[in-house]
């Protein structure tokens, strides 16, 4: 059984429709534009890994019929990837357990303070429903009777941190970033998937526009890429348009095997 990973949001931090319903170039006739925040999760024999809660996490796990979450990945502590923390309370109920989620030193120190009553015994009627743990560099996630590896990569996102997360160096997810550092080019080299930031056309602080992620993406040379943070500037079919075969625009939903 391959493992299954699903883009569950592929939007920048405002989504697409906007909260005001402005669609911006897309076209809303096409539902692969209709995009919630980014969040992802993958999928093994056993576990369900979570990676980040965005805004639009309860919904986004409702359409995809996912009912049970093991463990959280946290890229990093911006509010689009983090405040739908609140909606892992019910797998806490249901697991009658903290659930662990994993994060850098910075992130650690945001959730801890922001959310602090997610970590907190309060009263027995609110009890701590997470367990908070620092990532490593490498870790092991259960399937079934094996494990597979996870790398986790620093990459720069404007003036935080991000983490990225490299599956059993077969599919790298890469939501946020402006700048990838060179002497770690070599874990993203010919990945069956690179998931990759580009927002938009012309040039962002915290963001890869464009023509940077296609940079790249002909550099590490994945056997399919696909872009996210997708901003309301692109919309699908045009941006698919103007892609090789091999890299296509996300879409919530969008179910990669490996």
């Amino acid at each position: 059984m391959p493992l299954k990973f699903i883009i569950l949001g592929c939007g920048s931090s405002m989504g697409v429709p906007r909260s005001d319903g402005y669609f911006g170039k897309c076209n809303p006739n096409n539902l692969k534009n209709y995009r919630t925040r980014c969040s992802a999760i993958l999928q093994t024999k056993t576990d369900n890994v979570l990676i980040d809660t965005s805004p639009d996490l309860r919904t986004q796990l409702i359409k995809n019929k996912i009912n049970k979450i093991d463990k959280v990945l946290y890229s990093h502590m911006h509010a689009d990837q983090t405040h739908g923390i609140n909606d892992l309370r019910v797998f806490f109920i249901k697991r009658r357990e903290p659930i662990p989620i994993y994060a850098d030193k910075n992130t650690k120190k945001y959730l801890s303070k922001t959310f602090s009553y997610c970590f907190k015994n309060s009263n027995k009627e609110y009890p701590a429903i997470l367990k908070m743990n620092l990532i490593k560099d490498n870790f092991l996630i259960k399937n079934g009777q094996k494990n597979i590896k996870v790398k986790s990569v620093k990459v720069q996102h404007g003036k935080v941190d991000c983490m990225c997360y490299i599956f059993d160096k077969k599919l790298a997810y890469i939501s946020d970033v402006s700048k990838i550092h060179k002497k770690d080019y070599k874990f993203f080299k010919k990945l069956k998937y690179l998931i990759i930031d580009c927002l938009w056309y012309k040039n962002h602080p915290s963001h890869l526009n464009l023509e940077q992620s296609l940079e790249l993406i002909k550099i590490f040379s994945p056997k399919k890429a696909i872009l996210t943070n997708l901003h309301s500037e692109f919309d699908y079919k045009i941006l698919k348009s103007k892609l090789p075969k091999n890299i296509v625009p996300a879409f919530d939903g969008l179910k990669l095997y490996f």
